[in-house]
């Protein structure tokens, strides 16, 4: 590997992260803003009657009220939003084989804690995410990370990548399509947050092409959003692995072949690509 190549990858890496550093710092400041709302809502009283404030929490370390074993929703009405704030950028290339691309919606439910129960380690777990691109389907990873593959399988039962976005491409250093914000421009999560496992070791092309791992806002605060490895990059270890793509890899390069919006190489893809359903499956034909 030449030496400006690996000047490139390495730059690429660093943005990443800077990118990610600055998004935990946002989502911290509107943890804090929310916990001031949440007294003032508790201490407004008009006439008697205490006046609820509501606001939308963004940020995937604002948990719910309180931990229980079988969470449930705080919310479950789902609006219609754009994509991404990126979406009035200048026209898109379309992939072959894609069709019209849903608009997303934005996801309001939240949960102290991932429902459902641990998947079995004994017999593989696949998860299919149906996209107006194709289907892309993932075999997770179980053993070596429990809590992360039960919450995924657990959004996913709950709809809660229905309709979502895949908002972030970067072709250039690193190679990722990055989704499931609820909000389908790289804020917010389901309200809990999940440590993290199967970390792999530092090196050279150490998420390989059809790795799936969770994105994340610094130590133990993986969410909802993930990211599919479609060549071998290069990152620092610190992203949760829990599962590789058994088929369906082609969809997210053809997806990655139409490039950026912008024509840079970090930003919504051109193609614009939405889940339009995830599901769970003992079987890879579903």
């Amino acid at each position: 590997m030449s030496s400006s190549n690996k000047r490139e990858r390495e730059l690429a890496r660093k943005k990443y992260e800077r990118q990610q550093e600055r998004r935990q710092a946002r989502e911290a400041q509107q943890h804090r803003r929310n916990q001031v709302l949440a007294v003032v809502a508790g201490l407004v009283v008009v006439g008697g009657a205490v006046i609820a404030l509501v606001y939308s929490s963004r940020g995937d370390s604002t948990p719910t009220a309180s931990a229980t074993s079988s969470p449930s929703a705080t919310a479950s009405a789902s609006a219609s939003t754009s994509a991404s704030a990126s979406a009035s950028a200048s026209p898109t290339a379309s992939a072959k084989d894609c069709t019209t691309a849903p608009t997303p919606t934005t996801k309001t439910q939240t949960w102290s804690a991932p429902g459902g129960s641990p998947l079995p380690t004994d017999k593989p777990t696949y998860l299919r995410l149906a996209t107006n691109c194709g289907d892309v389907v993932i075999q997770m990873d179980a053993k070596a990370a429990p809590k992360t593959t039960q919450s995924m399988a657990f959004l996913a039962a709950q709809g809660y990548y229905s309709d979502s976005g895949c908002f972030r491409l970067t072709t250039q250093g690193i190679f990722v399509l990055q989704c499931g914000s609820p909000t389908n421009d790289g804020q917010g999560g389901p309200g809990y947050q999940l440590p993290d496992e199967n970390l792999p070791a530092s090196g050279t092309n150490n998420y390989p092409a059809g790795t799936v791992a969770m994105a994340n806002a610094g130590a133990g605060t993986g969410g909802s959003q993930f990211f599919i490895v479609y060549k071998d990059t290069t990152l620092g270890p610190s992203y949760s692995i829990w599962g590789k793509v058994v088929s369906g890899l082609d969809v997210v390069q053809k997806v990655a072949a139409a490039g950026v919006q912008g024509g840079g190489g970090d930003g919504a893809p051109n193609q614009k690509t939405v889940i339009t359903k995830a599901t769970t499956s003992t079987t890879q034909a579903g």
